[in-house]
């Protein structure tokens, strides 16, 4: 009698300890969700449900990746799921998952394999996160990136640019233009020895060095020997260039060509 009192005792902690578990992984604030060995949906946080629209009813013994996964990440997130079903994890792994309103949602996921208490392998659990959010303003950033620099390339004005050492790290489509260099041509050389006639490299230094402390200059007058060896009067701004921790990274001259005035 007593053996059987400690094992029920025994079994009703385990029981215990499974639903606090359970319930904690129902009411968690991460998507936790699971597949067998099959790949079938069998589990589906509250936070799943939340994020994807779809319900627990909904999702269950359905296949992940083919119900859930947009197509273009299918297979890759199906490689991620069978080395958990082989015992080799992944950690922080992005999906899109498809949502009942067929929208996206982007998830960071660790793919952890799941073991009996026999230690047999019985299914995969993703923990995630949802970076919905922050995949789309990485997003507008880069589109907001690509638009900057479209407008500078296109720009009817010559904008150069050069980094902390003074050498030349943006020439657009106009600069080209006008002085016969391309920008493969003037990339990674120094502006003021090579562009810069030399009577005016010493001022002009001065005042990109200006720059490069956070001094700009508006309406600095210089002249740029061309390819062909001709001059190009320029009327520049010259205005210091600053990363996102705004340190200072360089120099962008944006120009009026005043050659025929």
């Amino acid at each position: 009698a007593q053996d059987v009192t400690e094992a029920a005792k025994h079994d009703r902690a385990v029981a215990a300890m499974a639903n606090e578990l359970r319930q904690l992984i129902d009411t968690a604030n991460a998507p936790i969700f699971g597949i067998d060995v099959d790949g079938d949906v069998n589990e589906w946080n509250d936070k799943t449900a939340e994020i994807t629209g779809f319900t627990k009813e909904e999702a269950f013994d359905c296949p992940l990746v083919s119900t859930f996964i947009v197509p273009s990440l299918r297979q890759s997130v199906q490689e991620v799921l069978d080395n958990a079903l082989r015992g080799r994890e992944t950690s922080n792994y992005e999906l899109e998952f498809r949502t009942k309103s067929n929208e996206i949602r982007h998830l960071l996921v660790n793919a952890t394999t799941r073991r009996d208490a026999e230690n047999n392998i019985v299914g995969v659990v993703g923990v995630a996160q949802d970076v919905t959010e922050a995949v789309q303003r990485d997003r507008a950033v880069a589109g907001m990136a690509n638009e900057l620099r479209q407008l500078i390339d296109t720009a009817n004005a010559p904008i150069f640019g050069i980094d902390v050492n003074g050498n030349v790290n943006e020439w657009n489509d106009k600069t080209v233009e006008i002085t016969g260099f391309s920008g493969d041509e003037a990339f990674n050389q120094p502006l003021v020895e090579t562009f810069i006639v030399p009577k005016l490299r010493q001022s002009v230094q001065e005042v990109l060095d200006n720059a490069l402390r956070g001094r700009g200059t508006s309406n600095y007058e210089l002249e740029f020997r061309t390819k062909s060896n001709e001059i190009r009067y320029l009327l520049v701004n010259a205005t210091t260039r600053r990363d996102a921790e705004n340190n200072i990274v360089g120099v962008v001259g944006v120009a009026q060509d005043v050659t025929e005035a």
